[in-house]
């Protein structure tokens, strides 16, 4: 029995890294019983000789789009213009990707599209995001743009790349690896929405990482979180949780509340309080499900 990771998942077979070798392997049909399904991330056992996944080691996380397990960060792609920048949407991918411990990374782009107010406008946003501790890039939409210098994001790391549709994430996996030649549409002009077109998911080595080469989900919503766990996926909040008056404080109505007080001082940003408002208040309002 030998030990590796899946790099490639297509057609039923999984395709195991281990060394300096990859094996084109099959899962036993024990995990159809089980409802386990390897996916690519996945570390596992496996036959070399018979060529078999033997067993799926326990995930640290996953995702279902793109199906990726053990991943270290997320790369968020949003925009400047075209679709606009959008804070809400930002904090939505954010706190979906905390929810499911991932260290997400902001990635701005189409920078040169703008003017100089509005550049200066999402600068402010970003500063903010910078204060919390997010890393944070601005970056062009030229796709002559040498990105190499962006590589120390993913060295000894699993990242994936999520962010809303038509923002350019298919065009970025292609600058930082051409060799993907991952297939583009331009953006919709009625819809201003960008299309994808993926049939397997691969993780690829980009700057000493591995990145997988499907972008991620691109709209979302928080049915996963319950309440009383939101205020663990924004990391300002969390800080200061264990400060308010009362044991789980949902920072909402209740007296007391540190977090209300940090943002009454500044400390805590006014357009960020109010988005995990409105996430609490869609997470009450949606339907229990049976």
């Amino acid at each position: 029995m030998a030990s590796g990771r899946i790099i490639k998942a297509i057609s039923g077979f999984y395709y195991v890294k281990s060394g300096d070798e990859t094996v084109e392997c099959k899962s036993r049909g024990v995990f159809r019983k089980k409802k386990i399904t390897p996916l690519v991330g996945d570390f596992v056992e496996f036959d070399r000789d018979e060529a078999y996944i033997l067993e799926v080691n326990e995930r640290r996380n996953s995702l279902i789009r793109p199906p990726v397990a053990n991943i270290d960060q997320a790369i968020i792609v949003s925009s400047a213009l075209m679709p606009d920048f959008n804070p809400l949407l930002l904090d939505r991918f954010l706190v979906r990707i905390e929810s499911k411990g991932i260290s997400p990374i902001i990635f701005i782009t189409k920078k040169d599209l703008i003017t100089d107010v509005q550049q200066s406008a999402i600068t402010d946003y970003l500063n903010t995001y910078r204060k919390i501790g997010y890393q944070v890039e601005l970056l062009t939409s030229k796709q002559s743009v040498d990105l190499t210098y962006l590589y120390h994001y993913f060295s000894e790391k699993v990242s994936v790349i999520a962010g809303q549709s038509g923002v350019g994430k298919s065009s970025f996996l292609n600058a930082i690896n051409p060799s993907l030649a991952l297939k583009t549409d331009d953006i919709s002009r009625s819809l201003g929405r960008g299309k994808h077109t993926t049939r397997h998911v691969e993780l690829v080595e980009v700057g000493g990482g591995l990145v997988a080469d499907t972008p991620g989900f691109s709209t979302l919503d928080v049915d996963e979180i319950a309440a009383a766990d939101l205020d663990d996926c924004f990391p300002e909040i969390r800080d200061r949780k264990h400060d308010c008056k009362f044991r789980g404080c949902l920072h909402h109505k209740e007296p007391k509340c540190a977090v209300k007080q940090a943002v009454d001082s500044g400390e805590i940003s006014s357009f960020r309080y109010d988005h995990y408002i409105s996430f609490l208040n869609e997470i009450y309002e949606r339907k229990p499900r049976y």
